[in-house]
């Protein structure tokens, strides 16, 4: 396991795979049992692995309380992150749940209580709750900073919009910085291409990426008749509903074939090779609910895509950029004195 800092703006040192944890347990109806998700988090550490990313959320706070458990012994060794907005309660209520002040400070000391811990490395605002004003979102969380319960924060989900904002905002202010987002990203879901990642490139962030195999899709389980997570409570669900979903799952299995490797670890592997190319900081986050899919995960630390092939799976998965990107692509010599190839390209795109 290698490690890297997580973006530009934090000297927080992570290991390059992050455990997501919101199989730990099973509250949801289904997840792995505790000696599993123990065993689980034993082979992840002994292979190098620091960062574990949960949420007050996974399995109604069961994850939290388990992985607290496992890093108990060595606590300041790992990278403890943790999520609110959603709340640890099966039913959720109106003062539990969503990103004001109240919630906020409420949820990160029931996260330290169940996590066994007085400090959390790294907390993520799940989602926007489209209501909290991110001027009080902000302030919270440097509060939180300054009296040491978190050391870092960062936006889950949100739109480049908001996190742009937000990371100025902090900065006039004086604020705590906002260091890192975390969104969904696969060969079968890119659409943080157009806006988020070249955000994160350009501020400096870590950026976190959620369901590298596509909720499984890419695994190509589901064509052999296997359910899998499609069955599971609050699991991200991707089916073969366009046909450049169909084409990557076929370039995957392709790519298997010739590399004598598993379709799930072509796929991190893709992930990985993305990662080493950008400017920015890009950490995998892993979910295993087995300590096979783990191994399956970490198998794919030695897999080398030979150029070609991370170019065929770039190009099937590749999606429109869409409005204003087309137009600036298209106007780029126009826009460069006549001709764009004469210039160097700054590594992270220009703000």
């Amino acid at each position: 396991m290698r490690y890297t800092t997580f973006g530009h703006r934090t000297g927080l040192r992570v290991s390059e795979y992050a455990l997501g944890t919101a199989n730990f347990g099973t509250g949801w109806g289904a997840g792995a049992e505790p000696d599993e998700a123990r065993r689980i988090f034993d082979r992840f550490a002994e292979a190098g692995g620091t960062f574990l990313d949960t949420a007050d959320s996974y399995q109604f706070g069961e994850s939290e309380e388990l992985t607290g458990k496992f890093v108990s012994a060595d606590r300041d060794h790992f990278v403890l992150a943790t999520k609110f907005t959603l709340g640890a309660a099966p039913q959720p209520s109106v003062s539990r749940t969503g990103n004001s002040r109240k919630n906020l400070v409420a949820s990160v000391e029931a996260s330290l209580k169940r996590l066994g811990t007085d400090y959390i490395d790294l907390l993520w605002v799940h989602f926007p709750d489209q209501l909290t004003p991110i001027e009080e979102i902000l302030r919270g969380l440097d509060d939180l900073v300054s009296s040491g319960k978190i050391h870092h924060a960062g936006l889950s989900n949100f739109p480049a919009w908001r996190v742009s904002r937000a990371v100025a905002v902090a900065e006039l202010r004086n604020w705590a910085p906002v260091v890192g987002i975390q969104n969904e990203y696969s060969l079968v879901e890119r659409t943080a291409d157009r806006e988020l990642l070249p955000m994160a490139e350009s501020l400096g962030l870590g950026a976190a990426l959620w369901s590298p195999l596509g909720g499984g899709l890419l695994t190509g389980k589901y064509r052999r008749g296997a359910e899998g997570r499609l069955t599971d409570l609050g699991a991200v669900i991707h089916t073969e509903s366009t046909d450049q979903k169909t084409a990557a799952v076929d370039t995957v299995l392709a790519v298997a074939e010739e590399t004598g490797v598993t379709p799930a670890q072509v796929s991190v592997a893709w992930v990985r090779e993305r990662a080493a190319r950008s400017a920015a900081s890009l950490v995998p986050i892993i979910g295993p609910r087995s300590l096979t899919q783990l191994d399956s995960y970490l198998g794919a630390l030695d897999v080398r895509l030979a150029p070609e092939q991370f170019t065929r799976l770039s190009e099937v998965s590749e999606v429109p950029l869409g409005v204003p990107h087309e137009a600036i692509a298209r106007s780029l010599d126009g826009l460069q004195g006549g001709d764009s190839s004469r210039f160097i390209t700054p590594a992270a795109p220009v703000a």
